[in-house]
């Protein structure tokens, strides 16, 4: 097990009708007036934007509002925040949906204290000292953000995707409210559910021998998820399979289940699946951050594994069952390293299926890519992670282009 550092300060608030506290909670902790976040739409025909503002009212808590942030959070409207919550004087940033309205909050609260421009941050020209705190209203279990130390913007006029990672990104506060996603269409659900999945995976594939502890917290999240989730896509209602996805998504990237997997010094997992997606979704913005994960996922996998085939093995073992045949003992005439081979190829094949069944895209294609456009993704890819990257296995861009093409 490798030394770490697990800091995980937000105080969580979970369960039916949570969403109407938020406003004692806040005032309780001397908050005094927010910024509310939100996307393009549905907290406020759901009605949970409005729950949420009456229990800031009840509490005697102001606010103003910034609304319409997009999936794939663009830094426009987040500088519009900055200026809202600098002219408002705000105590408190508070994004009420999923991941894009948290990390679009988490980055109005460091661009706030800042004097410079807030992309200063994402192009690593500038590190955040401070922020404004935020607290979140999740309605969306995927993106882990609740509880995470990251958060990632994208700038549409130089076609990028970029993340900030550091503490100073955590949120206080997390109200968690199951009920708030009976409502959520299954193509967002099953996105949510390959994200939160692929945060484990990041941490998992790190490239550092097991730690049984860790592997085994991993391993039964992933498994819980998968028990869950096509019970949530029969009844979207079943309060207690929609709870588990979502304590699942935040429990998968507040760094739990990378504790002793990280190298000393680097962050605590691979994460060329998240950049190499990110580069798609930086390029076509309609493109939901876990379908595309669900497509570079597996291809990643299929090219690396030969590198640490031990931890392929151990993921198909604890979540599928599958082990390579034994020659000897299943009496069939293989060798150990074709076995294995096999056994490695079915646990991605069965990863795969299980995102597809969930109406996951298998290809790139489907999501609107080819080889023209491959290309265009490679310089981005190239600012945000450099020339080589990834822990797992040392990837170069003419790597990243194989994978790419090898998913259309």
């Amino acid at each position: 097990m490798n030394d770490f550092s697990f800091y995980s300060p937000t105080r969580f608030v979970f369960g039916r009708k949570a969403t109407d506290s938020v406003g004692a909670e806040l005032a309780a902790s001397g908050y005094t007036r927010a910024l509310i976040v939100y996307g393009q739409g549905s907290v406020v025909r759901t009605g949970t934007l409005d729950r949420v503002k009456k229990s800031l009212e009840d509490a005697g808590i102001g606010y103003v509002e910034l609304g319409g942030v997009r999936p794939n959070p663009e830094i426009a409207s987040v500088r519009a925040g900055i200026e809202l919550a600098r002219e408002n004087a705000v105590d408190i940033v508070l994004p009420v949906g999923g991941g894009s309205a948290m990390d679009a909050a988490k980055a109005i609260a460091l661009g706030a204290v800042y004097e410079g421009d807030v992309w200063d941050f994402f192009r690593k020209r500038a590190v955040p000292t401070s922020r404004i705190d935020v607290a979140c209203v999740v309605s969306l279990p995927a993106s882990g953000s609740e509880a995470s130390n990251s958060c990632v913007i994208s700038n549409d006029e130089e076609q990028l995707k970029c993340g900030v990672t550091t503490d100073l990104n955590r949120p206080v506060l997390a109200i968690m409210d199951p009920e708030l996603t009976f409502t959520l269409p299954p193509y967002q659900t099953a996105a949510g559910v390959t994200d939160m999945i692929a945060h484990i995976m990041e941490r998992f594939f790190s490239g550092e021998p097991a730690v049984p502890v860790t592997d085994n917290i991993a391993c039964g999240m992933v498994r819980a998820a998968m028990e869950a989730a096509p019970r949530v896509m029969e009844d979207p209602e079943d309060y207690d399979a929609r709870a588990d996805l979502m304590w699942i998504g935040t429990l998968a990237h507040n760094g739990l289940a990378g504790c002793g997997l990280g190298i000393p010094g680097k962050r605590d997992g691979d994460w060329s699946c998240h950049g190499m997606e990110h580069e798609l979704s930086a390029f076509d913005t309609t493109i939901t951050h876990g379908a595309g994960l669900a497509v570079i996922f597996p291809a990643w996998m299929r090219h690396v594994w030969p590198e640490h085939p031990e931890r392929f093995l151990e993921f198909g073992k604890q979540v599928f069952g599958i082990e390579p045949v034994d020659p000897e003992a299943d009496g069939v005439d293989i060798e150990p390293e074709l076995a294995i081979g096999y056994a490695v190829e079915a646990t991605i094949d069965e990863l795969q299926e299980f995102f597809v069944s969930l109406g996951m895209p298998r290809t790139l294609t489907e999501l609107g890519m080819d080889e023209d456009k491959v290309e265009k993704l490679l310089p981005g890819l190239e600012i945000n992670r450099g020339k080589a990257f990834g822990t797992f296995k040392q990837l170069t861009l003419d790597d990243a282009r194989e994978i790419y093409l090898s998913a259309l």
